[in-house]
């Protein structure tokens, strides 16, 4: 099963199958954190709506 995380810092968003530890290969954070959406809405959204969610995330969780 595909996995989504996100980088708390940049807001980088990585698709994982098996991993836990997840590490952001743009700017280096060693531990994203695990989003509560799935891979196919994911697949889904258009680039916009990929970007409309990362800046709602960040700014929900005080990143922005």
């Amino acid at each position: 099963m595909m996995k989504l995380y996100i980088c708390p810092e940049c807001g980088w968003i990585r698709t994982v199958s098996r991993r836990l530890d997840v590490e952001c290969f743009k700017c280096g954070n060693q531990q994203m954190q695990p989003v509560k959406l799935s891979y196919e809405r994911y697949i889904s959204m258009t680039q916009k709506e990929r970007e409309d969610y990362k800046n709602s995330w960040l700014y929900i969780h005080g990143q922005r």
